[in-house]
């Protein structure tokens, strides 16, 4: 399984237009190589070179099976493109949450974390949290993927 970006390849430096120096959109992305039986997907962002430990960017879940790619700029809305949840971020808001790294911290490195499950829904409202999702896929998890882009300032 694959997932990927057309706004930077894997392990680049994140465009300042998807952080919260620019207009902190969400960029596309892109799925493929999934096993058959999937049913949905999660995706999740997070940061694990924050200084207070992981931080959460974005989680996505419910996505359909038909669906194989999300658009730049995603709604940051509970509910988009007919019924795929957003969750909320540890910014304690709904949808993307782009890089903002303390300045001189370093460069930070953002995984974008894709799951292939063997359920349709996961049975949480929207805005969960990616705790909450986590826990609601244990033991459905059939394959994943990630890749990952840097961000500093």
């Amino acid at each position: 399984m694959e997932i990927k970006s057309n706004a930077f390849k894997n392990g680049q430096n994140i465009p300042k237009k998807y952080t919260c120096e620019g207009e902190d959109i969400s960029p596309d992305l892109s799925w493929s190589g999934f096993p058959s039986g999937t049913k949905s997907f999660v995706i999740i962002v997070d940061d694990p070179d924050a200084p207070i430990g992981t931080f959460n960017h974005w989680v996505v879940y419910d996505i359909p099976s038909s669906i194989t790619s999300l658009p730049e700029g995603l709604e940051k809305k509970s509910e988009v493109l007919g019924g795929i949840k957003q969750g909320k971020n540890d910014f304690g808001k709904v949808g993307w949450g782009g890089p903002c790294p303390p300045r001189g911290h370093g460069t930070h490195r953002y995984f974008f974390k894709i799951k292939a499950l063997s359920v349709e829904k996961l049975g949480l409202p929207a805005g969960a949290t990616k705790s909450q999702v986590l826990k609601a896929i244990e033991g459905k998890v059939l394959a994943e993927a990630e890749f990952y882009g840097t961000y500093s300032r």
